[in-house]
């Protein structure tokens, strides 16, 4: 049974998810987490294809049961594996004029935002504070949005979640920085170049914030040493007002 490190991905696409674990995937064994499997086995696929590997797991990050299941799992596949890093990168994008916002919006949104980043956090930092003598300190790094600090018109349900989500990591970061654990940040500014914004089109034809970019500011912050940890980044093109 293999010991290598892992690393967590929970919040799969055929995007951002895609490029983390791939990136990743050159150092660790990689584990996804995200609703179905639908969602899942292209990632594992496209990992395996470029030499890495993957497992994935269907689980509703703002379900415990579910996030308590997937652990087991993690544990019963790869005992003794430690775990390197862990990418809460799961959202659920809300946009509406408040008045037309339902309250199973702002469950579901917060679900997914705020309990979801709770949940996977107390599932993964007692695992981070466990792993000791890797390469990079154990981390713990959270996707958020330019909503994360600034809520515009129709995202007052989107922007709450990613609110609370970065209010949790700051709190993390200040706890479990000193106990050796990177807990980060990352504001992504901008529009993502995925297949779903395919028909997005700008003046520039490189306004679009590369999935692959996003990865290696990750992999950049996972390999940070112990004096210079940075918390919170923001990634944009340079187009991009702000």
């Amino acid at each position: 049974m293999s010991t290598k490190p892992l690393a967590i991905i929970a919040g799969a696409g055929t995007g951002t998810g895609l490029s983390i674990a791939r990136r990743f995937a050159q150092a660790y064994n990689v584990i996804i987490l995200s609703r179905s499997s639908a969602s899942i086995d292209p990632i594992v696929s496209a990992v395996e294809a470029s030499g890495g590997a993957a497992y994935g797991i269907p689980t509703d990050v703002s379900s415990e049961a579910s996030v308590k299941a997937a652990f087991k799992d993690i544990r019963t596949k790869y005992p003794g594996s430690p775990i390197a890093a862990a990418v809460f990168n799961a959202g659920s994008l809300n946009r509406a004029p408040f008045l037309e916002a339902k309250l199973e919006d702002w469950d579901r949104t917060l679900g997914t935002q705020a309990r979801g980043a709770f949940l996977f956090s107390q599932a993964t930092i007692p695992l981070l504070l466990a792993s000791k003598d890797l390469q990079h300190p154990p981390t713990l790094i959270f996707t958020g949005a330019t909503a994360s600090v600034k809520a515009s018109v129709n995202f007052s349900v989107f922007a709450a979640g990613k609110w609370a989500t970065r209010a949790l990591s700051q709190s993390l970061a200040k706890e479990f920085g000193p106990q050796g654990v990177h807990v980060s940040h990352a504001i992504i500014d901008g529009v993502i170049d995925v297949p779903k914004t395919e028909e997005y089109t700008f003046d520039a034809e490189d306004a679009k914030i590369s999935p692959d970019a996003i990865a290696d500011a990750y992999w950049h912050l996972h390999t940070q040493p112990r004096t210079a940890f940075t918390w919170e980044l923001d990634i944009r093109p340079y187009v991009e007002r702000w």
